[in-house]
């Protein structure tokens, strides 16, 4: 489809604007926005798309088209520096020393460094992910979830969360890594103390709580970095240890490779435990989401894109940041070097310019790939093969194994996580029966 059939397509919808959501007097951080953001996205991307949080001190970049500009110049539009600016914002300088006293070093994300030094890394880290263990990973997985399931299915209910989503994503990241000394409640634990990292709504004393944390992860992640160098398994550790691409291109330097393993231990499991948690959410909460649901439990393709158009309605990642290098024009708005930016995901998978009635649900859309729940550009996600064969996997074994999932509270006493960053239920209690 050109660009001409998405806009007349989008412009079929008689979307109503929501008049009481007005940009002015309101911030991000709002809890009402926080949890139900749509009518503000909208509010965003038709009245001031490059909008000033002063609450933030961040520029929020609402429109798709204006993404896909910060995507397609990542000098311009630093990722490095905007994901160090949100970074434990206000705190960085003191959780750095703490990180150096007692957690064995501050080891900077691997995957938010900017060109031409991210080529150099993303090539070696996608050793890590390569086809041939993509291929051999979904039987695994499928196994996981379908005890993980089995196990509770009989039961009748159960939290979405903490007991299917994320016993699912860490039982096989544990295996996948062969760190079988590490339960479920310890790495939910410093993960959750890593993730408060990018909230934007952090105090001074959560974070040196955090940090005592992150400290007691890091010093885990150093031991068994060493214990893989000196013997290697068959685990994606080993895969990034070993990875080469030529000799003018060393392999991972050990601050690397222990930033790189931290991701994968805390970083992996969470975006897709709540990216699942979502589904079941919507699942939960809306027959004809439920009916398609169920009808997709054998066809892969049908699954795939019942998850992806899931993806788009409720990205898990909903927002990071970046930083101007230089002043530069931003969607009308002249931006000067510096300006901190909170790019929002999930305000363009909602716009309409390009997805035609994007509140709606149809995984049959013809742009369905044009979302943006994965980024774009030369920072488009590491593990996207491995997010969508474990999202359509898990969506399939729970589709097969239970039917009439609804929520067993009002669904008004579902609560957010309080984040800039991501969209995240504090739990999910959900009423269920064995699938005949």
């Amino acid at each position: 489809m050109n660009s001409d059939q998405v806009l007349n397509e989008a412009a079929a919808c008689p979307f109503a604007a929501d008049g009481e959501s007005a940009v002015a007097g309101h911030a991000f951080t709002d809890p009402e926005i926080q949890a139900h953001p749509n009518a503000y996205y909208r509010a965003l991307r038709d009245g001031d798309p490059v909008h000033y949080d002063e609450m933030l001190g961040m520029y929020l970049v609402s429109r798709y088209e204006d993404l896909r500009t910060v995507f397609r110049d990542p000098v311009t539009f630093s990722q490095e520096r905007g994901y160090y600016k949100q970074f434990a914002a206000g705190y960085l300088d003191e959780l750095k020393a703490i990180l150096r006293r007692d957690g064995g070093g501050f080891f900077p994300d691997v995957v938010n460094i900017d060109p031409p030094r991210h080529a150099r890394a993303r090539k070696l880290t996608e050793q890590a992910f390569t086809n041939r263990r993509m291929r051999s990973l979904e039987p695994e997985f499928e196994a996981v979830v379908g005890e993980v399931v089995e196990n509770l299915a009989d039961r009748g209910e159960a939290d979405g969360l903490s007991e299917l989503a994320l016993p699912m994503s860490i039982r096989f990241i544990t295996e996948q890594l062969r760190v079988p000394d590490l339960d479920a409640a310890t790495i939910v634990r410093w993960s959750a103390a890593y993730q408060a990292q990018y909230s934007m709504m952090q105090s001074r004393e959560q974070m040196l709580a955090n940090a005592a944390q992150i400290c007691e992860l890091q010093n885990y992640v150093i031991a068994l970095v060493k214990r893989r160098q000196a013997e290697r398994g068959e685990d994606m550790l080993s895969d990034l240890i070993d990875a080469r691409i030529d000799d003018d291109n060393p392999a991972l330097s050990f601050e690397e490779l222990v930033a790189t393993a931290r991701t994968m231990l805390i970083g992996a499991h969470e975006s897709i435990s709540t990216a699942l948690t979502n589904i079941l959410f919507r699942v939960a909460t809306d027959p004809a989401i439920a009916a398609r649901f169920h009808a997709s439990a054998d066809d892969d393709l049908r699954m795939g894109r019942f998850v992806e158009e899931l993806l788009r309605l409720d990205p898990p990642v909903r927002a990071l940041s970046r930083m101007t290098t230089r002043e530069v024009e931003l969607g009308g708005r002249l931006l000067p070097e510096d300006a901190h930016l909170l790019v929002l995901y999930a305000s363009a998978n909602d716009d309409e310019s390009v997805f035609r009635c994007p509140r709606d649900f149809d995984m049959d859309r013809r742009n369905l790939g044009k979302h943006m729940s994965f980024g774009s550009g030369s920072h488009l996600c590491l593990g996207l093969s491995l997010a969508r064969m474990e999202l359509r996997v898990a969506s399939k074994q729970i589709a097969r194994r239970l039917t009439d999932i609804r929520l067993a509270v009002p669904v008004e006493d579902i609560r957010f996580q309080p984040t800039v960053a991501t969209l995240t239920v504090e739990r999910l209690p959900l009423k269920f029966a064995r699938r005949a």
